[in-house]
């Protein structure tokens, strides 16, 4: 018996799934690779440290370890879905100072005007940016490790209540800080009166010079 051909399209090949694009801000602040020695040689592995937010109020981080970097990735940035919270923020900067402590870790946070941007680097400027803050000054004033500059900010983060928040728990009214006050005036758009258009220039009156009789003194005399 002759053998029966194959049907076309009949492979167990399956496509490969498309990778879908998340609707969060990732960011990877650090990998680290640490080295087991053993009989054979070494054995390495890595540790990836993963800042995620949706840029409007909600951030997190993970740490995931694996044997390769693509995998500890992953694991950082599952684990930082997990851990998102929710950050009060005003506008486009912070409610006010604040200072965030985590072990060795301490980052200053100030709330800046509208055009400053974000004064911040490495773990500080990826977790701003995860949380939706585009004004602030910021300093670290104690260790350089990023897990424990990332978790600082975490904690100042969660630190923040903004005046609304501030005159409920009191029961009588706060201002905020001038400079989330100056952030709200700015982007504010000043219309001008009605009956009046936008483009309306008015122009400067001419000034009208007065001509200089040209008769010589002689003519006048005749």
């Amino acid at each position: 018996m002759s053998p029966i051909p194959a049907r076309a399209g009949s492979s167990n090949r399956q496509a490969a799934p498309q990778e879908e694009e998340s609707e969060f801000f990732e960011k990877v602040v650090f990998i680290n690779r640490c080295a087991k020695v053993v009989k054979g040689g070494r054995r390495f592995g890595f540790a990836a440290l993963v800042v995620v937010g949706d840029q409007n109020g909600r951030v997190g981080f993970g740490y995931g370890k694996a044997k390769m970097v693509p995998e500890s990735i992953r694991k950082g940035t599952d684990q930082a879905r997990k851990n998102m919270g929710t950050v009060s923020i005003s506008g486009d900067t912070i409610p006010h100072q604040v200072l965030g402590k985590a072990d060795g870790g301490k980052v200053l946070l100030i709330p800046a005007r509208a055009g400053t941007g974000i004064i911040a680097g490495g773990g500080v400027r990826a977790v701003l940016e995860a949380a939706g803050v585009k004004n602030v000054l910021s300093k670290s004033l104690g260790s350089n490790n990023h897990l424990a500059v990332v978790t600082a900010t975490m904690d100042g983060l969660k630190q923040l209540r903004t005046a609304d928040q501030i005159s409920s728990i009191r029961g009588e009214e706060v201002k905020g800080h001038p400079m989330t006050e100056a952030s709200d005036v700015s982007a504010q758009v000043f219309l001008p009166p009605s009956g009046e258009s936008p483009n309306k220039t008015e122009k400067a009156p001419e000034e009208t010079s007065a001509e200089a009789p040209n008769e010589s003194p002689e003519e006048e005399s005749k």
